[in-house]
């Protein structure tokens, strides 16, 4: 694709679309060349902060119109390269387009803009008695970015994705158009559903500039496990009994004594135990006492007769923050042993958790190369980190690619998915056409051609 070169014409239209907001050349952050992921880098041409749904159709109309490629960008937390802008072009940045515009307590919505934090979302209505259940790990990412991820995290197991919580979308299209989708209304069969389709595009369909959130009461009460094995497999082994005993936990998530080291020595104080290769991690939320404890008391006991060494209960603010404190920080505990890491974010059946983790360790020693893991054990997704270490440029290259080439065959293998919850963007694109028929593709390919037929919002991700 041939895309128009920016010029001081286009940057002078820019300006006078968002006055003094306008970033070129030095005045741009290198922050914006990547994301989390680090291994895909690409400077804008143009950096412009928005205000307002109207200033981003003014710009996308402009860019159609001129064939320039635009990239979105909130908070830059992903993992896969897709905020990177690949073929250069405008960035627009949507961070101060971070109001709350409306809590209405009668329909349970939250209305947001898509600069909103997800962790001031959590504490908004938190402050109202209400609850907002998608919980990612990364508390600081954007809504907007959750939304076009679909982003899942640790409660998953119980109350779903993101997609499950938003109920209307404002966006606007590649041609600037502004399109409302959904709405407040709990029940919507009108039609395709284009809003669950924009859940989850990763940018590549249109920009979200508003949100409606679906809200539920806050649990009055909350109560964690945690739960040492002799080994992972039993630990594992464990979950499919629990779900099967209609008490399900708010949360599952599985870890290994190595990832909780490292999480020591990152936080610089001591875990609960550190004593068992492998643990669970359970949560229970509920409106009473009486059922919070009905529904652990009976989970500890299936735990025990599996194998469990012990259960562990936290019942306090002060021990709960002690354990979800030291899960919290997995990632940036490794990500700060190493000098560099790439993640694996698979998604297998619950029951085959254990086996992909063991083919790991295999990995592990064939190739001679740090890989350390945790996740949710609750819904089979799976968070694989590659470390780098003190390999050389050439070695870690080849390394990494031929490991994630018999995880990602592994993942098939076992009926798995590409990605849990951290998309495709950029990096695992080749992962996804081995995953996927030419057929599926062709069809993902023809739905973007249909949102973006000149291909400039975010090119170069996901199917393109």
């Amino acid at each position: 694709m041939n895309y128009k070169v920016i010029d001081n014409n286009d940057i002078e239209i820019l300006k006078s679309i968002c006055p003094d907001r306008v970033y070129t050349g030095e005045e741009i952050s290198e922050d914006f060349s990547h994301d989390e992921l680090g291994g895909v880098k690409r400077m804008p041409d143009v950096l412009v902060e928005v205000l307002s749904t109207e200033e981003v159709s003014k710009i996308m109309k402009y860019a159609f119109e001129n064939n320039i490629p635009v990239v979105a960008r909130g908070s830059g937390t992903g993992l896969v390269g897709s905020s990177v802008p690949l073929h250069g072009g405008i960035m627009i940045n949507l961070t101060k387009m971070n109001r709350i515009l409306e809590l209405d307590e009668e329909n349970l919505t939250l209305t947001v803009e898509p600069g909103v934090l997800l962790m001031e979302i959590g504490k908004f209505v938190e402050e109202h008695d209400l609850f907002y259940p998608p919980d990612p790990g990364e508390k600081s990412a954007t809504i907007g970015g959750n939304i076009n991820t679909n982003a899942g995290g640790m409660r998953a197991v119980k109350y779903g994705v993101t997609r499950d919580y938003v109920r209307g979308l404002e966006v606007v299209l590649p041609n600037g158009e502004i399109l409302n989708v959904g709405g407040k209304v709990v029940k919507n069969s009108s039609g395709y559903s284009i809003k669950d389709l924009i859940c989850g595009s990763e940018g590549t369909l249109g920009i979200v500039t508003k949100a409606i959130l679906k809200l539920l009461p806050l649990p009055k009460k909350a109560v964690s496990l945690l739960v040492p094995f002799p080994n992972l497999n039993k630990a594992i082994g464990t979950v499919p009994k629990i779900i099967k005993s209609k008490s399900i936990p708010t949360a599952i998530e599985f870890m290994e004594r190595e990832v909780i080291l490292s999480a020591e020595e990152f936080l610089g104080k001591k875990f609960p135990d550190n004593s068992a290769d492998a643990y669970l991690l359970l949560t229970f939320d509920g409106n009473s006492t009486q059922e919070v404890e009905a529904a652990y008391e009976k989970v500890a006991n299936i735990c025990l007769e599996e194998g469990a060494l012990d259960v562990y209960i936290s019942d306090t603010d002060e021990r709960k923050e002690s354990i979800w404190s030291a899960r919290g920080a997995f990632l940036e505990a490794i990500k700060a042993s190493t000098t560099e890491m790439d993640e694996c974010d698979v998604v297998v059946p619950r029951n085959k958790v254990a086996e992909f983790v063991e083919y790991t360790h295999k990995l592990q020693e064939e190739f001679n190369i740090r890989i350390r893991s945790f996740g949710h054990a609750g819904d089979g997704n799976l968070h694989i980190y590659v470390l780098k270490d003190d390999l050389t440029e050439d070695v870690w290259k080849k390394k990494l690619n031929d490991v994630f080439d018999c995880m990602y065959k592994k993942s098939r293998e076992l009926n798995g998915l590409v990605s849990g919850e951290h998309g495709i963007g950029f990096a695992k694109k080749p992962y996804l056409f081995e995953q996927y028929s030419e057929e599926y593709i062709t069809l993902m390919k023809n739905i973007k051609l249909a949102f973006d037929p000149k291909n400039i919002l975010n090119p170069g991700k996901v199917c393109q």
